[in-house]
């Protein structure tokens, strides 16, 4: 008899991991960016260079900025996008441990002690004789779900893929994060060097108007050129507030980005410096294999491999289930006898499920996996397209931008060059002082946008490391380095008893 009993759960040992319904995941092509038809070369002296990997790692180091470097490594640490990342990745941690959890029994302690009275039989006259009895009982209670179709596994499958599509997500998150951090610290850089052109086109328009008053007091000028000059002059004042919004704006912007309560930047940053640039005009290659390195595209592909474990664990349903349910313990009547031989007691009970009715729920439930399944691959499939279309549009943004301001630096030129000599032809009396207005007002409009053209230059080349998913690499060696963040202290408070 011990012998059979011993055999019941050596033939489940044997038969499970025999068979795993379901489809088994086939890993995606690695998808490529064509951009061999972007060979346009601005105009003017061209510096080449080629995207590497390491150079994919920490990118924002082509701006030679350490500023910007000291910012995104404050990002890395202090931004609550990155934060709430990170816990996700915690959580899908802890689901594989409950998913794995299913593929060992589980086992209880117990314990009992009961006392009563009952009626234990009935004397000679008929009446009933009562009893007081006492009793324990402790021992160990044991469930197991013998995984032979493999629904078990394919739960642990699922749990794998999702912890890689959190990663991946966290990685995601870092790469825009960084991105949003360069992109806004070039636009504070961007609104103080315009800040600059407008208070300095603001300082020449006031002496221009001095001037004007001065020889109109004279007799040397009419009214209505002071008053040109003078709606002139208040038209680039009324410039400066709206610019002065914007700097506070984006200085409150990284300062969310990067963690810290907003106006805790501005003393470190008020200090005007040039817009970042890279050492480069004309990118010449990229690496082949830089879309499957993007986390977005990890991360669809790892959620797409997890679903399609899950039609395994719908299609398990429509199989048996075997269980192992045994007990093994002790119980007496009477405490002093608890451990002795003669209280020992086990059972074993081998027991089987399998559903014959379930109204087509079932099969419903794996239809409905297998619909999941295709609506992840199709997300992977638009994240490859939106990955491509990103990197050729950065590209050739960034192409293209380097001639409009090839055109504008040379306008900037030819503007003050007009700017002197309006000035000079106005003093002895060849032009009015319309031409006069006209030029300082292109000088001002052309310099406005040149320095806006610098900015969207090295937005451009961000935009495309971002696309490129480059950074994500940096945040995991940091990362990697350093303990997993714990959960705030009242979370840890509650979870105390939550590790068994």
């Amino acid at each position: 008899m011990k012998l059979k009993l011993l055999l019941i759960p050596m033939l489940c040992l044997t038969l499970a991991g025999c068979v795993t319904v379901g489809p088994d995941y086939q890993q995606q092509p690695a998808p490529k960016a064509d951009v061999s038809d972007i060979s346009d070369t601005p105009a003017g002296q061209v510096r080449r260079a080629s995207i590497t990997k390491e150079s994919l790692v920490s990118w924002w180091k082509v701006f030679n900025d350490p500023m910007l470097s000291e910012l995104i490594q404050e990002a890395l640490g202090g931004n609550l996008d990155v934060r709430q990342a990170r816990a996700k990745v915690r959580e899908a941690r802890a689901q594989l441990v409950i998913s794995r959890a299913g593929l060992f029994p589980s086992v209880d302690v117990a314990g009992s002690y009961k006392q009563g009275r009952a009626i234990t039989t009935a004397d000679a006259d008929g009446e009933a004789i009562r009893a007081e009895n006492t009793y324990y009982s402790a021992g160990f209670d044991a469930t197991w779900e013998v995984d032979i179709f493999g629904g078990t596994r394919r739960g642990v499958e699922a749990a794998q893929a999702d912890i890689q599509s959190e990663q991946a997500s966290l990685e995601s998150v870092w790469v825009s994060m960084a991105g949003e951090v360069a992109q806004t610290y070039v636009a504070i850089r961007s609104y103080q060097q315009r800040l600059a052109v407008a208070e300095n086109n603001l300082k020449a328009q006031a002496d221009t108007l001095d001037i004007l008053q001065a020889r109109y007091q004279a007799g040397l000028s009419d009214e209505l050129d002071v008053q040109q000059a003078r709606y002139n002059l208040e038209k680039s004042r009324s410039t400066i507030p709206t610019l002065k919004s914007g700097l506070e704006r984006s200085y409150n912007a990284l300062a969310v980005l990067v963690g810290k309560m907003p106006g805790k930047l501005q003393k470190r940053l008020e200090k005007s410096q040039a817009i970042p640039r890279a050492p480069f005009n004309v990118v010449l290659k990229i690496p082949a294999d830089t879309l499957r390195q993007r986390p977005d595209i990890r991360m669809a592909e790892r959620a797409l491999a997890a679903q399609t474990a899950r039609i395994g664990v719908a299609t398990a349903d429509l199989y048996p289930k075997f269980y192992l349910i045994g007990s093994i313990g002790l119980e007496s009547m009477k405490s002093s006898k608890l451990f002795n031989a003669d209280s020992n007691v086990w059972s074993i009970l081998p027991s089987v499920t399998w559903p014959i009715f379930r109204a087509g729920s079932i099969r419903a439930n794996i239809e409905v996996q297998n619909a999941r399944q295709e609506q992840l691959a199709a997300q992977y499939d638009k994240a490859v397209l939106v990955a491509v279309k990103e990197i050729r549009n950065s590209l050739t943004a960034f192409n293209q931008e380097q001639h409009r301001l090839a055109a504008l630096t040379a306008a900037v030129d030819a503007a003050q060059k007009a700017a002197d000599i309006a000035q000079d032809k106005y003093r002895q009396g060849l032009v009015t002082f319309n031409d006069v207005l006209d030029a300082q007002r292109s000088l001002f409009t052309y310099d406005d946008q040149r320095i806006t053209s610098q900015e969207a230059i090295t937005g451009d080349i961000i935009s495309l490391y971002k696309a490129l998913g480059g950074g994500w690499q940096h945040m995991r060696t940091k990362t990697s380095q350093q303990p997993t963040p714990a959960a705030p202290k009242t979370a840890q408070a509650s979870g105390k008893l939550a590790r068994q």
